[in-house]
């Protein structure tokens, strides 16, 4: 059964990833998955600009150590960016403080510009940090560490047979796009278009749960119970020791200037 997860298609977040530093790639995956989650919660708790600006300093040059494709990765975070750029840019506008200048009646506030310059910070550092740890792991390899980290089976079950079956359906919404196009449909801003491609998505579904229907069967065929076996085999070593030890030193550092700044005022 567990070939039956990692026979599917190897779906990394991006080709280049795979050309990361050597020292990183021999590190337990679960080594990095903590080391991600402990960043993560550290650089949540700070509130100082500067100790934040440190923190995203630092994963910039995690980013350079393991040698990843910078240009690539930072397209991939201002993907991210997009995201929340619009609710960065409202921040000064709805948040109360000294104004600096209003713009159609809505004051812009220092107090939530230095709020947006916060969330910034945290988001990108976060995420970064992440796409270098974590976002250089295959997705199986990802399911097998949280698994060994106990996390629930259902949510672990779950990453497997998305990563197993994303491009199944995507090949299906393809083959759909097909037959329409060649009943020679074209998106326009009119009724008929929204009708159709409500019908695309519900025709996605109904397939997908058929689909799913079709698989448990031939599944519980070969005896599944519940339970995917995990055939390959982590323990942590040396280099996860000092690593983890790299990684508490820089979460204390963070944490200790955090609170001299606090103090200070």
């Amino acid at each position: 059964m567990g070939h039956l997860v990692s026979s599917g298609p190897r779906v990394l977040i991006s080709a280049d990833s795979a050309r990361s530093n050597r020292t990183l790639d021999r590190l337990d995956p679960r080594s990095r998955v903590l080391a991600a989650i402990c960043f993560a919660i550290v650089i949540v708790s700070l509130k100082s600009l500067p100790v934040l600006a440190l923190g995203f300093g630092l994963s910039i040059a995690v980013l350079l150590a393991t040698r990843l494709p910078l240009k690539a990765t930072l397209r991939r975070m201002a993907a991210m960016d997009g995201f929340i750029l619009f609710m960065l840019a409202l921040l000064p506008f709805t948040v109360p403080g000294t104004p600096l200048f209003s713009v159609f009646g809505f004051g812009f506030s220092v107090e939530g510009l230095l709020r947006a310059v916060e969330i910034a910070l945290k988001a990108n550092a976060v995420i970064l940090m992440l796409m270098v740890l974590v976002g250089t792991l295959e997705p199986v390899t990802l399911g097998h560490a949280l698994h060994r980290l106990k996390t629930p089976e259902t949510l672990v079950h779950l990453l497997m047979f998305t990563v197993r079956y994303i491009s199944v359906l995507h090949q299906e919404y393809l083959r759909l796009r097909s037959a329409m196009k060649v009943r020679s449909f074209r998106l326009r801003n009119s009724l008929h278009t929204y009708k159709s491609i409500g019908y695309l998505v519900g025709m996605m579904l109904v397939r997908s749960i058929d689909r799913s229907e079709r698989i448990l069967s031939a599944m519980k065929c070969r005896g599944f119970n519940g339970t995917i076996p995990l055939l390959d085999t982590m323990r942590f070593t040396g280099r996860d020791a000092w690593f983890a030890g790299l990684v508490l030193m820089a979460a204390a550092t963070l944490l200790g200037l955090e609170w001299k700044i606090g103090a200070s005022y």
